[in-house]
């Protein structure tokens, strides 16, 4: 199938977009990275961790830094110089921009106190709820859901405290769900990439197209590549929580105003949603806290069957890629459909991965890196907890 006129015409501000935010990201790291160091905000290796050696957190400031001022570079060209290159779509005013870019920064500057002063759970909790409701107030809200048994294969949210709830559950849900499965270097941003192009792709490739939502999310893209080639095994910096909410929620929001590619995002995460949906449903069957410490996350239990650091990361990124390929060759219907496949083939997986570890994954009394515990009296050494530590 041959692309529109309309696609191959915006198809040069795409790749700037994406060039620009990489430029910016790849530059802006080494910086952020020496700053952290002189903080003193860095993750010291540890029995329970990954890393060998100490690295510096707070990565995610240079891949907000990227994304977001590449995005207000390229919309005011656009709209405040009058170039045109994207047309606004309908649903996507001022203020769902502003809940997008300013939701962003105050995202980024949340997770960065966390990076800085280590905050307990609740307050982190606090801050992704503000976060949701910023941008609900601004009018980003999960109108239109693709359910197998609805009429038509749709579902209309017509209630505005419906919808604004379903809105808030899902940009939380999103940003847990990156912060779960950052246990690896590179892990997270890459699947995160993943996501930003199929949701940029799709954009362009569904009637009726959406220029503007696929240039924002090629520029995610670059933020997010520039960021990696620091972050990819054996990584120098690590995105800390800076960098789990502002992705978390920068994807969230592109995926409701993507005229409804919440399935897609869905589909396309489905690694780390599954990762984190059988994690809290497993540790709540043991009658403990969804957040107890473990290593039954996904890449634990691949590593712990003898795969490599780096050979899980890219296990898991096949898999996201073979995903990212099946949204974009589904319908929105049929993407549900094997989104709920998707909920039976993980918990299948999982179980037959920990009966070939020999029952891996058994609690541990330290902290897990995606625990969001809480503060120092949630550990049993009384020490604050780590975030993000690539455990």
């Amino acid at each position: 199938m041959n692309p529109s006129p309309d696609v191959i015409e915006v198809i040069p501000a795409l790749v700037a977009g994406f060039v620009l935010a990489f430029i910016v990201s790849l530059g802006l790291t080494p910086l952020v990275r020496k700053f952290a160091r002189r903080r003193g905000m860095v993750d010291r290796p540890e029995a329970r961790r990954v890393n060998t050696r100490t690295v510096a957190r707070g990565g995610g400031v240079a891949i907000a830094v990227g994304f977001i001022s590449v995005s207000l570079l390229m919309l005011g060209i656009n709209f405040g110089l009058g170039l045109k290159f994207v047309d606004q779509p309908k649903g996507v005013g001022p203020a769902q921009l502003a809940a997008l870019l300013g939701g962003g920064a105050l995202a980024a500057g949340i997770g960065l106190l966390d990076d800085v002063y280590q905050l307990r759970a609740r307050y982190q909790f606090v801050g992704q709820f503000v976060l949701a409701g910023v941008a609900v107030a601004l009018g980003v809200s999960v109108t239109i859901v693709n359910l197998p048994f609805a009429a038509n294969g749709t579902l209309h949210i017509d209630v505005g405290i419906i919808a604004a709830a379903i809105t808030v559950i899902w940009i939380v849900g999103m940003v847990n769900s990156i912060n779960f499965i950052d246990g690896l270097d590179g892990l997270s941003t890459g699947i995160a990439l993943i996501a930003a192009v199929t949701l940029g792709t799709i954009s362009l490739g569904i009637a009726p197209i959406e220029p503007l939502i696929a240039l924002l999310c090629f520029i995610l893209a670059g933020a997010l590549a520039g960021f990696l080639r620091w972050n990819f095994h054996p990584a120098s910096i690590f995105s800390g929580t800076s960098g789990v909410m502002v992705v978390g929620y920068s994807l969230a929001i592109l995926s409701i105003l993507g005229a409804g590619k919440v399935a897609v995002a869905a589909l396309v995460l489905g690694v780390p949603i599954m990762d984190t949906f059988w994690i809290v449903v497993r540790r709540m069957a043991s009658k403990r806290s969804p957040f107890a410490a473990d290593r039954s996350h996904i890449h634990h239990r691949l590593l712990d069957l003898g795969l490599s650091h780096r050979g899980t990361v890219l296990l898991i990124y096949v898999v996201c890629i073979l995903l990212a390929v099946l949204s974009l060759v589904l319908s929105g219907t049929n993407q549900m459909y094997a989104f709920l496949g998707l909920v039976v083939l993980f918990g299948l997986a999982l179980f037959l991965i920990e009966r070939l570890g020999g029952g891996a994954g058994a609690i541990e009394e330290s902290l897990d890196a995606d625990s969001y515990s809480g503060g120092p009296n949630d550990r049993p050494d009384g020490s604050a907890p780590a975030k993000n530590s690539q455990a």
